[in-house]
């Protein structure tokens, strides 16, 4: 009978991981907002409204919300030292109260959930840049859709399963951890 070792629980993520969890975030963001703006281009500052719009509305849902809605109520914002994933929880204790952590789970319940929004705020720029490329194709158009597209993936089926959620102090309440199926791992 083989046995199986426990991943690692991170107090603290090292550098590495959460350098690659925020900068292929940003980027994710970054790409999309410039494949909305290019994508709809024919009308310049549409296309550019509508790319910064995307861009300053997936900043904020990720690095102002989560920190003062979700952050708050998880067992990283609580431990002494600690950097979870994503380096929130240390803006959070800077710009929100404690909550409860019997909350944590919350995130994703309703839908405006915390997890949906987060969840939009990754996919809005493949929708929004279907029917760019169609009405107004280019090679560039679409190597950033491939981009974001390829970032989405790497999120789903590296990021979250391997870096983050596998070794989070919090995936024993974290909906998104239970449905990856990482919480006994």
């Amino acid at each position: 009978m083989a046995s199986h070792k426990k991943a690692k629980l991170y107090q603290r993520y090292p550098a590495a991981s959460i350098l690659t969890y925020n900068g292929s975030t940003v980027l994710h963001f970054l790409l999309g907002g410039i494949g909305i703006a290019l994508g709809y281009s024919f009308s310049a500052w549409v296309g550019y409204l509508f790319g910064a719009l995307y861009l300053v509305l997936a900043l904020a849902e990720m690095y102002v919300m989560m920190p003062l809605a979700v952050c708050p109520n998880c067992v990283y914002y609580r431990m002494s030292e600690a950097v979870c994933i994503a380096g929130l929880n240390v803006i959070s204790r800077k710009i929100a109260r404690a909550g409860d952590a019997r909350d944590f789970p919350k995130r994703a319940q309703g839908i405006l959930c915390p997890n949906n929004l987060y969840l939009v705020s990754l996919i809005v720029p493949l929708v929004a840049m279907l029917p760019a490329l169609v009405a107004n194709f280019s090679f560039l158009l679409l190597a950033l859709f491939l981009a974001v597209l390829g970032l989405l993936m790497f999120r789903f089926f590296v990021i979250f399963p391997k870096l983050a959620c596998l070794h989070c102090h919090a995936k024993f309440k974290c909906p998104q951890a239970g449905a990856m199926g990482v919480r006994n791992l």
